[in-house]
């Protein structure tokens, strides 16, 4: 079973499991990782944004342009920011290393 590992807002890192075909927001609520995912992954909010790893960030399929949108909302945004609810597990990505940022921005709560 491929691997992921998040790095926590505080720099700790933890490897886990990730079944393939789950979204990097689904292995982060299997793991008990705080990363909201408020519209439970339908591109709608940006709570889901990670930091994908330099090294990791070129393998991964494009963002859609729905994506790139929803990420102009995110808090931290960087050059490797995605969407966990857009990235899924494949063996190709064993290994993958995300960091969690240390806020979101919700637009959908009043």
């Amino acid at each position: 079973m491929p691997k992921m590992t998040f790095i926590e807002p505080d720099g700790s890192r933890r490897e886990v499991d990730a079944p393939l075909g789950l979204s990097v927001l689904e292995v982060a609520h299997k793991h008990g990782f705080d990363l909201e995912g408020a519209c439970e992954g339908s591109l709608a909010c940006s709570t889901c944004h990670v930091v994908v790893e330099p090294d990791w960030y070129d393998l991964l399929p494009d963002a859609s342009e729905d994506e790139e949108d929803m990420l102009d909302l995110a808090f931290g945004l960087t050059k490797t920011s995605r969407l966990g609810c857009q990235i899924i597990v494949t063996e190709e990505l064993d290994g993958l290393t995300v960091r969690l940022p240390g806020g979101s921005r919700n637009a959908q709560k009043s």
